[in-house]
């Protein structure tokens, strides 16, 4: 199973003083991140009165939510230890679904994020909805089988743009047969359990930022694929959506020197039509040629592959110089299995962003690949469906 590191899990948008619920899921929180792991931690934590706390965890515990850390550290210098918290296996937990063009990462973690399951499933996203989905449904409920406690959110990553309000897909162009499909119903039926669909960027970008420390944010994540995806992270580590979900769509902002291809959305000449690593796969000289050939003959060092990739490379630059001009990230992540093949395609939109971006937005600017890699998409529903699960509105419906 893959490794993630601790993420951070960001409070309630309320104080922690406006009521108790409120209390209850900063406290929760804290605990399921890392941040603090006993009673007078969360005291530190929070600025609130000792009791304040003790009374709140004190809940917590009598409702499952919490238990006692049976394993411990050796406790360091005299005096007694403080009696060490952590979330309950028991409590519940979040099933994690992160689909690409070709396949799909399944994934059960607990509340305090222990990877319980995990699997990763072929499936085609251009079969449609009903036959992907199946194969989505049966897979977790046979990861799911055997373990404690009932399903507290789930979250689904998706490789299109999303009505994350309405829970379904809104004309991807790589998925026919997805729009207007109801993802976020379907599922919230069969798991009884809140469903929040995502963009796969999206998801790539949050996890990318709550595993690094917070002056890295704000986040841009640009994901090279069969398509191309960003995904925005605020200052304060939250997701960047825009007015209607539509933010970070780079796939399809017309690059300067691009060739004139037609896109599968229907204009000519979207940086995901030129630049992607489908496109990149059109082009190579042996027909029929796929995404894994580029990957193999990049990191062989074949010429023409290389070629390509470099070009690529140079019109993605482009269009990252002018978002970091425009947001001005702290740090900009390359993503896709596209980066681990070759340092090409790093390094050639290295080379046009801080040959084209003024001084002010690239001196403090960090520009590098993934840290997690293909399991990024997995950290970011993670954090989403443990803060939905932890929430104030959900948190005492979680408590038996």
């Amino acid at each position: 199973m893959p490794v993630l590191p601790l993420l951070r899990l960001n409070p309630p948008t309320d104080a922690a003083r406006n009521g108790s619920a409120v209390l209850l899921s900063t406290l929760a929180r804290l605990l399921a991140s890392g941040a603090a792991a006993s009673k007078a931690d969360l005291v530190i934590a929070t600025g609130l009165a000792r009791t304040t706390v003790s009374n709140a965890v004190d809940q917590l515990l009598a409702g499952h939510l919490l238990e006692l850390d049976a394993n411990p550290p050796p406790p360091v210098g005299r005096g007694r230890p403080a009696e060490r918290l952590r979330l309950s296996p028991g409590g519940g937990h979040v099933l994690v679904a992160d689909l690409g063009a070709h396949g799909a990462h399944l994934a059960v973690v607990d509340l305090g994020q222990r990877l319980l399951a995990h699997t990763h499933v072929d499936c085609e996203i251009a079969d449609g909805p009903d036959p992907v989905l199946d194969v989505v449904e049966a897979s977790l409920r046979k990861l799911r089988a055997r373990l404690p406690g009932p399903a507290r959110a789930m979250v689904i990553g998706v490789p299109g743009p999303v009505d994350t309000r309405q829970g379904m897909p809104v004309r991807p162009p790589i998925m026919p047969g997805w729009h207007a499909y109801p993802v976020s119903g379907r599922l919230r039926r069969e798991f009884e359990c809140p469903v929040m669909l995502e963009n796969d960027v999206n998801l790539r970008a949050l996890g990318e930022a709550r595993s690094l420390p917070a002056d890295q944010a704000p986040l841009l994540f640009v994901k090279v694929g069969t398509g191309i995806g960003g995904g925005l992270i605020t200052r304060a580590g939250e997701l960047h959506h825009g007015a209607d979900g539509s933010a970070g769509d780079i796939g399809h902002i017309r690059v300067r020197g691009g060739p004139d291809i037609r896109c599968v959305c229907g204009n000519v000449g979207c940086i995901e039509a030129v630049a992607s690593a489908s496109a990149i796969a059109g082009r190579l000289p042996a027909q029929p040629a796929t995404i894994a050939d580029v990957r193999a003959l990049a990191a062989h060092g074949d010429p023409v592959a290389v070629r390509l990739v470099r070009e690529a490379a140079e019109l993605i630059g482009e269009v990252v110089a002018t978002l970091v001009h425009f947001y001005n990230p702290a740090r900009v992540t390359i993503g896709g299995s596209l980066t681990a093949a070759s340092d090409e395609l790093l390094a050639g939109i290295r080379a046009v962003v801080y040959e084209r971006a003024l001084p002010l937005a690239t001196r403090n600017l960090v520009l590098t690949t993934s840290t997690l890699g293909e399991y990024a998409g997995l950290a970011g529903a993670t954090v989403l469906g443990i803060e939905r699960a932890l929430s104030p509105s959900r948190i005492k419906r979680t408590l038996t």
